[in-house]
């Protein structure tokens, strides 16, 4: 009987085996707690709700509408006086006495200014004097021309006799009347000594003093006066605008304003309480500015308005009817500079439009193209808005919204 032994097992056909054996059981151990976090933290999630969405933000929109609106334009000028005269002498002489108050009132005739009158005064006592003379001298030699003429008559004197005679007679007359010229010249001289006030209205500082001596071919007037009761205020408007505003008018979009009322803006920034009215306009452009002199007329009862004063008038040009006002809030320029405007569209969502605007009307801009009556526009909330945005649209808390009109119109 043949009797096989049986090799002793090999340790390196056994250790691939154990190994194996060894690699798989870590796996186990260090799989096991992985999947268990993996399987809680899945639990916990479904555990929680979701986070809510957040809730649409409110807008102030303002409903546009129909409306009138008055044009209006600022335009620079300054006040003139209603009327100015210079005090000047009229004759030469030295400055005895100043009778009035620097910066008062005074009426026309009144006595402003005595210069010395003494050499005028012996000037028309001379002429006064010679016209005397002339007066005896016209008696005597009339008295002859009568005598020789009745003389002739039965030629007791010659022709040349009577002629000579008529002839000192006519000059004897003429002489009186040039002697007369000179006593009402002389009698003028003296009038001028009394310096009178030529018109009523405000006198300015005197600027000779008494003791001075003064000419009628001075260059500098001893003051001036001037009426500011009413006064002119002269402002300047470009050909072009005037254009445009009858270009406008006739073609019916604008109609003239009533009156031609005119505001002053004085040079504080207040505006002045009366009205003023516009007088004429200047028949031509000056070819150097290419505008147009404005002339208007306003009441200074109080004395605010001083002439030389630099002010702005705000004139009403006409009357635009039924336009599209946006408040300035609510427009505003894109990188481009071009305006824009945010409406609340259809299920309250936001759309941007691309305007067009013609010019402000008090804080308002009158828009020509890209908004209609009825668009709610956005005035207030418009950070962060972007188109398609889901908003709230409510009462705008700084922009007035007029009586009647709904802030956000309504659902659409």
């Amino acid at each position: 009987m043949i009797v096989h032994s049986q090799n002793p097992p090999n340790d390196r056909d056994e250790r691939p085996i154990m190994q194996k054996a060894v690699t798989a059981g870590i796996r186990a151990c260090t799989s096991a707690p992985t999947l268990a976090l993996a399987l809680a933290l899945a639990l916990s999630a479904c555990g929680k709700e979701q986070p809510a969405a957040p809730p649409a933000p409110t807008v102030g929109v303002v409903t546009l509408t129909k409306e009138s609106a008055e044009l209006t334009n600022e335009l620079p000028g300054r006040i003139a006086a209603l009327e100015t005269a210079d005090v000047r002498p009229q004759i030469t002489g030295v400055i005895r006495r100043r009778l009035f108050t620097e910066g008062s009132n005074v009426q026309a005739g009144q006595l402003l200014y005595e210069i010395e009158d003494s050499p005028y005064r012996a000037a028309l006592a001379q002429a006064k004097g010679s016209l005397a003379v002339a007066n005896a001298t016209i008696n005597s030699t009339a008295l002859q021309a009568k005598r020789y003429k009745d003389l002739i008559a039965i030629n007791a004197v010659s022709r040349q006799q009577y002629d000579d005679a008529a002839a000192a007679a006519q000059q004897a007359r003429a002489n009186v009347a040039a002697q007369q010229g000179a006593v009402q010249a002389a009698q003028v001289n003296q009038n001028f000594t009394r310096i009178r006030a030529p018109i009523s209205g405000r006198i300015g500082r005197s600027l000779f003093t008494p003791g001075a001596l003064v000419s009628a071919a001075q260059a500098d007037a001893l003051a001036v006066i001037s009426r500011t009761d009413t006064v002119y205020v002269d402002v300047t408007q470009s050909a072009a605008q005037i254009v445009d505003l009858k270009q406008a008018m006739a073609s019916g979009g604008v109609s003239e304003a009533e009156g031609a009322r005119i505001q002053l803006i004085l040079p504080n920034g207040s505006i002045y309480p009366i009205e003023g009215r516009l007088q004429f306009a200047d028949v031509t452009v000056d070819p150097s500015s290419g505008s147009v002199i404005l002339r208007a007329t306003f009441p200074n009862p109080n004395g605010l308005l001083l002439p030389g004063m630099y002010v702005r008038a705000r004139l009403v040009e006409g009357l635009r009817q039924n336009v599209v006002l946006a408040p300035q809030q609510g427009v505003t320029r894109d990188p481009r500079g071009r305006a824009t405007a945010m409406v609340v569209g259809k299920d309250n969502k936001v759309e941007v439009r691309q305007i067009e605007v013609d010019r402000m009307v008090g804080d308002k801009w009158i828009v020509t193209k890209g908004l209609n009556i009825g668009d709610r526009l956005i005035v207030e909330g418009l950070v962060n808005l972007r188109p398609g945005t889901v908003v709230k649209p409510g009462m705008p808390q700084q922009v007035t919204v007029a009586a009647g009109t709904p802030a956000n119109g309504g659902a659409q």
